[in-house]
């Protein structure tokens, strides 16, 4: 299987050293092994490896040298930019980590104009329909919302199987890659903590309430979710207010990169996967093209809203708003357009009898043929 980042990443790596990130076991080490028949890896949870990277001795005839879990050594940064400065390329150089890699920051580990970062997601729609035919796209869809976009379970198809790997997935997470990163010691609350956001993806976030449910203070809860979203559990889509110190004040929404961990009813899950699937899109644009866009969703004080607001330097560009089934366009895009009289207005279901489009330029199109071809104005 061909993933999406493959040949943007081939074509910098004779020119710049590689960072890929993404959430554990989303594909990053069997695509780095596919991207030269020629390489050398080293995993630093391994302790020979480990001894390896120690020495620095790796076979430098190879074309690539693979680092998986490099951000566990102890000033990282530092010790790769050496080995840049002084050695330079080739060997091709791939960092891959299930963390956020720029997020472990120490005074002085700077790589600036040394790398560039590769940010890889789960398979959604767009990246099945490449490999899945003649499979149909709605049954690709069932099987996404059922299962997850992470490649074991969804390739393997069946609810016993997934149903263990969660498991097990969430467990490595919590304990062993929290400790080692962030030593969190409040393993039963973080957990208690999934939970709970299991439930309420897609609805505005207390962190006032959630304290209250986990007996701890707010300052906590957030700190808690910044370390989820840095180990890429759950990413967060704030409300899109002109003024941006207003906005953080607002209540975010947060999505799993799991859609199979949601619990709620069907279209819970489809907003959470179009979610995903429109995050992906914005960050395969920027890491592979350089462009900039941020997704939030847009409320106004009469408690009017819409799904999705997509802006292009602080500028909306795309609302989209997610249904189970509807054949009626949402009124509430009229409130938004008065403030933005050229953004695009798309209504997705996953049942639709047919597509159309309205006098102001609305849309209404079927789920599984939209996230199929998403492309970002």
């Amino acid at each position: 299987m061909k993933r999406y980042l493959k040949n943007y990443i081939q074509e910098d790596l004779e020119k710049k050293i590689i960072l890929l990130t993404g959430p554990r076991q989303v594909g990053k080490t069997t695509l780095s092994k596919m991207l030269k028949s020629d390489f050398d890896y080293f995993n630093f949870d391994n302790i020979d490896d480990r001894l390896s990277l120690h020495e620095k001795s790796w076979d430098r005839s190879k074309s690539l040298v693979i680092f998986d879990e490099l951000h566990k050594l102890k000033n990282w940064k530092s010790w790769l930019k050496g080995i840049y400065d002084t050695e330079g390329i080739p060997p091709s150089i791939l960092v891959t980590g299930s963390a956020k890699l720029d997020t472990y920051k120490k005074v002085g580990d700077s790589l600036a104009g040394r790398f560039f970062q590769f940010r890889m997601h789960p398979l959604d729609l767009k990246e099945i329909k490449s490999f899945l035919e003649p499979e149909s796209l709605d049954t690709a869809l069932d099987r996404l919302l059922l299962l997850g976009g992470f490649p074991e379970p969804f390739l393997n198809g069946t609810q016993r199987f997934y149903n263990r790997w969660k498991k097990s997935h969430l467990d490595i997470i919590l304990k062993q890659d929290l400790i080692d990163l962030e030593n969190v010691q409040q393993i039963t609350q973080i957990e208690t903590l999934i939970q709970l956001l299991k439930l309420r993806v897609g609805s505005p976030i207390s962190y006032r309430s959630l304290a209250q449910d986990l007996q701890c203070s707010d300052k906590t809860v957030k700190r808690w979710l910044t370390i989820l979203e840095n180990m890429y559990v759950l990413f967060k889509v704030p409300p899109f207010h002109k003024n941006i110190a207003r906005a953080i004040q607002k209540a975010p929404k947060f999505y799993f990169y799991d859609t199979g961990q949601v619990l709620g009813d069907s279209g819970v899950k489809l907003e959470n996967s179009v979610a995903c699937a429109i995050q992906k899109e914005i960050h395969f644009r920027e890491d592979c093209f350089g462009e900039e866009r941020k997704l939030f969703y847009i409320k106004n004080k009469d408690g009017k809203e819409i799904d999705f607001c997509m802006a292009s330097n602080t500028i909306p560009s795309l609302l989209i708003e997610v249904k189970w089934k509807d054949n009626n366009l949402s009124p509430n895009f009229e409130k938004f357009r008065k403030f933005f009289p050229e953004i695009r207005m798309i209504q997705i279901s996953k049942i639709l009898n047919r597509e159309k489009t309205f006098p102001n330029g609305a849309e209404l199109r079927i789920a599984s043929k939209w996230l199929s071809e998403l492309s970002l104005p």
